[in-house]
């Protein structure tokens, strides 16, 4: 990787022990790669009543301050990665989000630190001392879908639950409240988006995946805003950009079953 603006996001995470990441990250990163923790940096504060999710959006003044300390400004080329497979919706998070403050100059590792390792590249346990820079936040509001946006879509629009098809189906819920869907929303698990080697696919089987026309409107959702990500990047490399027809539901199915009165779903989806 060479160019001159260069900045390297580590954004390595687990759900399980959020310890784990910034151990990995010790242990060995990208050179020059700084460590960016999912509940630290990339969400915001959980509210008491569940409102927002489990994974709050960040405060875009708060956050674009952590990223021009992290010595990314306007002229920065920004690269995000994870550990790739499985783990691989964390980089698509810090990917959205920097693109939702405006910045264009974004990108995700295809496949992780683990293509990076298998293409022959170094990791170092030394980290960066980055020269602070002012990020300016542009907030693209276009970007984002609410819970009352969501609950009043017409049939024009598709909503995508990015989940497994289990807790899609409320076969079971390992984290919120509730198990099952919102209804009218079809399942496009964010995993098929990835090959078997985890990295994404061809912009053609995208598209045939997410079974959403060129011209038709997305709202995508997952369990609390994180792993619908790749879905939104899969839509955008299938030629529908992120804006007022790709869009995310940042709140998820947390913020959804916060609300007693929101009707849910369980079972697979109809024909």
């Amino acid at each position: 990787m060479h160019h001159p603006h260069l900045r390297l996001l580590d954004c390595r995470f687990d759900l399980r022990d959020a310890l784990l990441g910034r151990m990995a990250y010790a242990e060995g990163h990208l050179p020059g790669a700084v460590y960016t923790d999912l509940e630290m940096n990339l969400s915001g504060p959980v509210t008491e009543s569940g409102a927002g999710g489990r994974h709050p959006l960040p405060d875009p003044q708060a956050l674009a301050a952590w990223l021009g300390e992290q010595g990314i400004g306007p002229d920065s080329l920004v690269v995000c990665y994870d550990a790739g497979g499985a783990q691989g919706f964390y980089a698509a998070r810090a990917w959205w989000l920097l693109r939702w403050l405006g910045h264009e100059q974004v990108a995700v590792l295809d496949g992780g630190l683990t293509a990076w390792q298998a293409a022959g590249g170094e990791l170092t346990s030394q980290e960066p001392q980055p020269t602070p820079a002012t990020f300016t936040p542009k907030v693209q509001t276009s970007y984002l879908a609410t819970a009352d946006e969501v609950a009043a879509l017409s049939d024009d629009t598709l909503l995508i639950d990015s989940r497994a098809p289990e807790r899609y189906r409320g076969d079971t819920e390992p984290l919120d409240r509730k198990a099952g869907h919102i209804p009218g929303a079809v399942n496009r698990p964010w995993t098929e988006a990835l090959d078997g080697q985890g990295r994404f696919q061809a912009a053609e089987s995208q598209a045939e995946r997410l079974g959403a026309a060129p011209a038709q409107a997305t709202v995508t959702y997952c369990g609390s805003g994180v792993s619908a990500t790749p879905n939104l990047l899969a839509r955008e490399l299938a030629g529908v950009p992120l804006g007022p027809d790709n869009r995310l539901y940042a709140g998820s199915w947390s913020d959804w079953v916060s609300d007693d009165a929101r009707p849910i779903t369980t079972g697979p989806a109809s024909t």
